[in-house]
């Protein structure tokens, strides 16, 4: 939809963490002035703010597979994950791909498959879509693969995952290993079984993950730890280089990490649903406290413009103050200096929201009219 100027109008906008009555114009991909030849876009009655930031969101695995053994090509499913987060007014994305020793959803077929369609797909992708790689700490037979994939710079964030003890704990229930064999593909004996043949190699997990902590190092990706159950694993991972703490078990892991002036990532939807599915601890409040300061999709995209209103209604934060921690801050957490804020020389990326929704109107990515809805088609000048 065009690189040209734009002059975004009579809206409320969010500069300098206020929302005022302001214009906002677009030239040349970035935040700019006014440029004689802008085209306008009519924002009355509707918010101007800095286009979303996700570090870390899944729901793509739902356009893979839809159903558990129900598969979609990986071009398709890219496509249709690229449309759903410009609808819901992200624009830069960090698709958070499983790299598991599962086979399926989440194996190192399906990841090589995905990062070949993702460097077809973003030539003409109008988004900023980035890959974190949630690596799985026993799939020792990916590791290769994946320390190949930071050196070319597929990888833009770097998760260390390990969730093979808690599905060890689950093994001796019959729905819980359903669900992880569905997704597999595999019948329930059969997983059990590769479960037990990987926990065999625990003990090489420490070497290969210092290996890939020195990749990420030395390729200057961002670190994460996720699920961090203790202020002792925090401390393990901080030691390897991890500097972001993504969806603490603990308060006290939220704590610590605030405490060294990390950021602390937790779910859009924990905000929208008054709570975890899983029965953590609410973000809302640790947000509103400064223990969160970053809140992802994780499996919901629609969730992330929804939860900075969600955290308003509360009244203890203002709306201003709710949207940093989808746009700003994550964009912070990221190392991405040139985005999250409306300003002079920075990356085009703004999403126009009716607040009476809130829904998306438009959206802009690096200056170009990215998304637009009939009703924003009937702003435009």
């Amino acid at each position: 939809m065009g690189r040209q100027a734009w002059r975004i109008a009579g809206g409320t906008a969010l500069l300098e963490g206020t929302l005022r009555p302001a214009d906002v114009a677009l030239a040349a991909g970035c935040v700019a002035e006014a440029a004689p030849d802008a085209r306008g876009f009519d924002a009355r009655g509707l918010l101007v703010l800095p286009g979303l930031v996700d570090i870390h969101g899944d729901a793509h695995e739902r356009s893979l597979q839809p159903r558990p053994g129900v598969g979609f090509p990986v071009g398709l499913a890219v496509r249709d994950t690229a449309t759903q987060l410009l609808g819901c007014g992200i624009t830069t994305a960090y698709l958070g791909v499983t790299l598991s020793w599962e086979p399926g959803l989440r194996s190192l077929e399906t990841w090589r498959l995905l990062m070949a369609a993702l460097d077809a797909a973003r030539p003409g992708l109008a988004l900023d879509l980035r890959v974190h790689l949630r690596f799985e700490a026993d799939n020792l037979d990916a590791l290769d693969d994946a320390l190949a994939d930071i050196a070319v710079g597929r990888v833009h964030l770097l998760g260390f995952n390990d969730h093979t003890p808690s599905i060890l704990r689950k093994l001796g229930n019959e729905k819980e290993v359903a669900k992880y064999a569905g997704r597999a593909g595999m019948a329930p004996a059969e997983f059990r079984t590769l479960v037990e043949r990987v926990a065999s190699r625990r003990g090489e997990v420490p070497a290969a993950r210092a290996r890939l902590a020195a990749a990420a190092g030395a390729a200057g990706l961002p670190m994460l730890s996720h699920d961090d159950a203790t202020p002792e694993d925090r401390a393990h991972y901080r030691g390897h280089g991890a500097r972001i703490c993504e969806f603490p078990m603990a308060e006290a892991v939220a704590a610590d990490a605030r405490a060294h002036g990390e950021p602390v990532v937790m779910g859009a939807p924990n905000v929208v649903r008054g709570g975890s599915h899983l029965g953590w601890a609410g973000a809302a409040p640790l947000a509103e406290r400064g223990l969160v300061t970053v809140l992802a999709s994780d499996y919901h995209w629609p969730a992330l413009l929804e939860a900075p209103f969600a955290m308003a209604r509360r009244g203890r934060m203002d709306l201003a103050q709710a949207w940093a921690l989808v746009s700003a801050n994550p964009a912070a957490a990221a190392g991405l200096a040139d985005r999250g804020t409306l300003a002079p020389g920075l990356r085009g990326d703004v999403v126009v929201v009716d607040p009476q929704g809130p829904a998306v109107v438009a959206v802009f990515s690096a200056g170009r009219l990215a998304h637009l809805t009939a009703a924003g088609a009937a702003r435009l000048g």
